[in-house]
């Protein structure tokens, strides 16, 4: 099957060949899809490389369902919003595609999730249903398998003893949260953290504080923590994977995601290595809905393929979704 070579690629051909059947695929199966190409003058035997394949604005998970798949739904995801604000939803018929997607992934940045205790300060998404975030950082839990790991909610002074706890014991703590819990959790406690400690964002003030860029960001948790560095998670509710960061604002990717940049003001052209524009993301752990996103990230790619995120469009729709009003 072709779902069962994804986690197989290897190098830059494998990527070819698994993105290109992976895209004729959606354009059969997922008719939303096939109609955006079709109006785009872009056809299943038109594409020969990754770099000629539409890619689907965002936006249309907001509108549309998205599937490449007759299996029935097992779940859905949902994105944050405002209230009275519409937001994206992610229709899942194969979880085990996400779940091997999001550990294997981990494995191949951090290693065994056995040798961490993972603590989770995730408040903005616990008290809403639907986070996909949630649901990975759930089975990471489960699967550490130690006592101590789980999700503080509500739970600041038992989160805070435990972190300290771990530290005079020596053992290697992941602490992921969403930034504005965690910069209330260091301006409220006393936390100095160890060396093999990982503190890891997943971005986003919610509403509750004033916005900062990733470095200011980073630099006030490190020295709250009293760590050298903070890592970052790249995801979102409308992809299977995810990017990471080991401090210093540069993202890596899995084997069979890849991030390419396109003109912000022409879609379908893709720019050079080191200019800023769009995020365009392959995901091709996505087979059963949409493996090709245009996002409303502004990011740049470096010479080692590792990629930056820089900020967002200053406006909400992406470019190219008035192609599909009726």
């Amino acid at each position: 099957m072709l779902a069962d070579t994804i986690f197989t690629i290897q190098n830059d051909q494998d990527f070819e060949k698994a993105a290109i059947r992976v895209f004729q695929h959606q354009y059969i199966n997922c008719k939303i899809y096939q109609r955006f190409c079709n109006l785009l003058g872009i056809t299943k035997t038109s594409v020969h490389k990754s770099q000629e394949i539409p890619f689907l604005p965002i936006e249309f998970f907001k509108r549309e369902k998205i599937l490449s798949s007759l299996s029935n739904v097992q779940q859905i995801f949902t994105s944050s919003g405002t209230t009275g604000s519409i937001t994206s939803k992610h229709y899942i018929t194969n979880l085990n595609m996400y779940e091997t997607s999001f550990k294997k992934g981990f494995q191949n940045f951090y290693g065994n999730i056995k040798d961490y205790t993972v603590l989770a300060l995730l408040p903005s998404y616990l008290e809403r249903e639907g986070s996909s975030l949630v649901y990975m950082v759930d089975s990471l839990i489960k699967d550490s398998q130690q006592p101590e790991s789980g999700f503080y909610l509500d739970e600041t002074r038992k989160l805070v003893k435990t972190l300290n706890q771990l530290t005079i014991e020596g053992k290697k703590i992941l602490l992921i949260g969403v930034s504005f819990a965690l910069l209330d959790l260091i301006e409220n406690h006393d936390i100095k953290l160890n060396k093999e400690s990982i503190v890891m964002e997943t971005g986003g003030m919610k509403g509750r504080r004033k916005e900062m860029i990733r470095e200011e960001l980073h630099k006030v948790l490190k020295n709250g923590f009293g760590i050298s560095k903070v890592h970052s998670e790249y995801g979102m509710t409308e992809l299977l994977s995810q990017a990471y960061s080991n401090g210093d604002g540069n993202f890596k990717c899995p084997p069979w995601m890849k991030i390419l940049i396109r003109d912000p003001e022409d879609a379908l052209t893709l720019l050079k290595t080191g200019k800023t524009g769009g995020v365009n993301v392959i995901d091709l752990a996505n087979i059963n809905s949409c493996s090709f996103i245009a996002t409303q990230d502004l990011g740049k790619i470096h010479d080692n393929g590792n990629f930056e995120i820089l900020g967002r469009f200053d406006y909400s729709d992406i470019r190219g979704c008035n192609l599909m009003i009726l």
